[in-house]
């Protein structure tokens, strides 16, 4: 505010109320303060006048020493905002990716997509981390082509009917080059089932060395209880 004997200089009854007429308040630059200084004599004037020099010459120094700290952290600054420009467009691509390229929950093969069926196969075995459990009641060695193609140090775990075309031979030979697998045999089981890691399980409507013969589906089970149950189921017959 700006007034004169406590009254506003340019008033009405409006800016009277609200107290005087708002003006951008008056600073001192370095310039000025050496100008003021050599026209007022009196000790205060003088004192004052050099305690603000002496503050302009200070902050010049602090400037001056702390110039390439300043440069580092505006590098700093620019090197942050180039990062997370370049994170932005990476998690951009990542998200798009993974909408496009979405799984789906189920798939249905006819007879003739040989290629596609055994891709899909493989393509879930090769998910496998730790384990693969396959339980299906006619296995062979097309089958043990298919877990061939694991990645490696991935168990597998084989539950089938004892009359499955499998030889000891067979384990024998597929454990020689891809091991670990295991065979157990029940008849619990009427469908088939290929579960990654003990926590992610498909449905399969045939059993996988028919995936060329027969039209089939492929379904993700969803429901984490139902997984749970069948890893149980399997759990009591090895006690068993």
């Amino acid at each position: 505010m700006r007034s004169q004997f406590a009254t506003s200089n340019r008033w009405n009854k409006e800016e009277v109320k609200k107290g005087g007429r708002k003006y951008l308040p008056y600073v001192f630059t370095e310039q000025g303060i050496a100008m003021l200084a050599s026209v007022l004599h009196s000790d205060t004037a003088i004192q004052v006048s050099i305690r603000i020099m002496n503050a302009f010459v200070e902050m010049r120094h602090f400037i001056a020493n702390n110039a390439l700290l300043f440069e580092r952290i505006s590098n700093v600054e620019l090197k942050q905002l180039e990062y997370q420009k370049q994170t932005d467009e990476k998690l951009e691509q990542i998200f798009s990716y993974i909408s496009e390229h979405e799984e789906s929950s189920q798939k249905v093969f006819f007879y003739g997509q040989i290629y596609d069926a055994f891709s899909l196969i493989v393509s879930l075995i090769q998910k496998a981390e730790e384990e693969i459990v396959l339980i299906d009641g006619y296995v062979d060695i097309g089958t043990l082509n298919l877990l061939s193609r694991k990645n490696e140090n991935v168990s597998v775990m084989i539950y089938t009917d004892k009359r499955t075309r499998l030889s000891r031979t067979d384990v024998d030979n597929f454990n020689a080059q891809y091991p670990v697998l295991e065979v157990r045999y029940t008849k619990v089981f009427h469908d088939r089932f290929i579960i990654l890691d003990g926590k992610t399980a498909y449905h399969v409507g045939a059993s996988l060395k028919d995936a060329d013969k027969k039209c089939f589906w492929i379904n993700r089970i969803q429901d984490t209880d139902i997984v749970e149950g069948i890893l149980l189921r399997l759990k009591k017959e090895k006690e068993e």
